[in-house]
C-alpha cells in the first residue's frame, strides 16, 4: 500500500458540524478554516454529513451514525453546493477533507430497506436485525451480497470523485465489523480513481492495514502507552504490543 505523502505526520482534526457553531452549518464552519490552518491542522475529518434516520431514532436529534440516505446531505447543515464550497475552500488553503462513512448499518428508513431488503442481515425468521441488539436505531448490512458491495463502492466513489465532491478520503465507522476483503476491494476501486485517497479505520485489526487502510485507532497500543507512562509497566511492553 502506498500511503499518500500528505498524510505523513499530518494532524487530523475532527469536526462535529452541528455543534461547532451556533448556526450548525457548513457555511458557518467554513469561516473557521483560516484559524484551523494557522493552528497547524492538515486534515479536517467531518462527522457524518448525511440525513439522519427518523424511524426508531434514539433521542430527539438522533445519531449521525444512523444514515437515512448515503447520497444525501443533512439539510440542517446546508446544501450540496455549500458542502462543495467547504471542500474547495479547505483545498484552497492546503487542507484535506475526509468524511465519516457508516457502511456497517443504516437507519431503518434508509431508502435501501425498501429498495434492497436483500442487502440486510436477517434472523432465522427472515426479519431484518440490528448489528448489535443495543443499536436499535440501525439495521445491519450483509456483505455476503455482492450487489451491496457494488452499491457501497459506488457511493464512496461518488463522494471522492474529483468532478463531484472531491473529498480526500474516509474515516470508516466500526471498520472491524465489515469484512476485510470488502475494504480491500473498495481501496482498489478508489485508488483507480484517486491514487492518493486516504483511509482511516475505526478499528484495531492488523489485517485492515495490509491493503485497505492507512491508519487505524491502535487501541491496544494506546492502552500500552498508558500502562508504561502512567502505571509503571516496563518499556518492553511497547515491543509486545507492536
Amino acid at each position: 500500500i502506498m500511503h499518500p505523502e500528505w498524510s505523513k505526520n499530518a494532524t487530523i482534526y475532527e469536526v462535529n458540524i452541528r455543534q461547532y457553531t451556533p448556526e450548525g452549518t457548513f457555511t458557518a464552519f467554513e469561516s473557521h478554516l483560516p484559524r484551523l490552518k494557522e493552528l497547524g491542522i492538515d486534515i479536517i475529518w467531518l462527522m457524518p454529513i448525511h440525513p439522519i434516520g427518523e424511524k426508531n431514532r434514539k433521542g430527539k436529534l438522533g445519531s449521525y451514525y444512523s444514515v437515512k440516505d448515503y447520497y444525501g446531505i443533512n439539510p440542517e447543515f446546508g446544501t450540496e453546493a455549500d458542502f462543495k464550497r467547504l471542500v474547495s475552500e479547505a483545498h484552497r488553503r492546503g487542507l484535506k477533507v475526509i468524511i465519516d462513512v457508516v457502511v456497517n448499518h443504516t437507519a431503518w428508513d434508509n431508502v435501501l430497506i425498501e429498495q434492497h431488503p436483500d442487502f440486510y442481515k436477517k434472523d432465522s425468521s427472515g426479519k431484518i436485525v440490528p448489528p448489535v441488539p443495543d443499536w436499535s436505531d440501525v439495521a445491519g448490512l450483509d456483505y455476503s451480497n455482492p450487489k451491496l458491495r457494488e452499491y457501497i463502492i459506488g457511493m464512496l466513489k461518488h463522494w471522492a470523485d474529483p468532478n463531484k465532491f472531491n473529498v480526500d478520503g474516509f474515516r470508516c465507522d466500526v471498520a472491524h465489523m465489515v469484512p476485510v476483503d470488502f475494504w480491500d476491494e473498495a481501496r482498489t476501486a478508489l485508488e483507480a480513481m484517486k491514487p492518493d485517497i486516504l483511509m482511516l479505520a475505526e478499528a484495531s485489526k492488523p489485517e485492515l492495514l495490509l491493503k485497505a487502510f492507512d491508519f487505524d485507532y491502535a487501541w491496544p497500543f494506546h492502552s500500552t502507552l498508558n500502562d508504561v507512562l502512567l502505571r509503571g509497566a516496563p518499556v518492553s511492553d511497547f515491543k509486545k504490543s507492536w
